[in-house]
Order: structure tokens, then sequence, then C-alpha cells
């Protein structure tokens, strides 16, 4: 089963989703990261994972840009770099050509 986590209304996670047949979109926005997987995805991802060129970001505050990652996922999901896609034990970033080759058959 592959999942991706992201917001229904990012058109790149659309794209995602309708590429990989039988995927689910989960919505960070309505069923938020636990500590585990925000654990996991930074100790995959690190620094990469918060998207400093997001709409978010730039309304942030100096003391909420800050924060600890897992803090700032937990107070800002929409922070996270989107999609990130779970296919088996495997973890992807984004939505690149790589990606793409890595997923589709």
């Amino acid at each position: 089963m592959i999942v991706i986590y992201g917001i229904k209304t990012c058109d790149t996670c659309r794209k995602a989703v309708k590429a990989l047949d039988g995927a689910e979109l989960r919505d960070i926005r309505v069923d938020p990261l636990s500590p585990q997987e925000r654990a996991e995805f930074i100790g995959t991802f690190g620094a990469a994972l918060i998207n400093r060129s997001s709409a978010t970001w730039r309304a942030l505050s100096e003391e909420d840009r800050a924060l600890p990652e897992a803090e700032l996922l937990e107070r800002h999901p929409t922070v996270m770099k989107r999609p990130v896609i779970r296919s088996g034990d495997a973890l992807h970033l984004g939505w690149s050509k790589d990606v793409q080759a890595a997923l589709l058959p």
C-alpha cells in the first residue's frame, strides 16, 4: 500500500495520487503526523523535510523558524515539503523524476 502524506489542495500531491493507482492521500491538516512519524521523517530526510520556500515558512515568525523541526512540524504541518510518500518500508520526498522512476512501473 502507498500512502501519500500531504494536503488535498496541493497540486503536486494530487499529481502523485493520480499517477500512483490505489494510493491513499493522508491530509496532514486533517490527520496530523504522530510524534513517531515526525521523528521517522526527520530521521530520513533531515532539514530537507522543511519547505523553506513555502508561503507557510515565509509567514512564520523568527521564533517559530528557530524551533526544532519536530516542534515546527507539530505547530505548522503545512511547512513540510510535500508529498512524503510511503511505499512499503521506503520513504520518498517530493514528486521529482527520481521519485517517479522509483515508484512508477
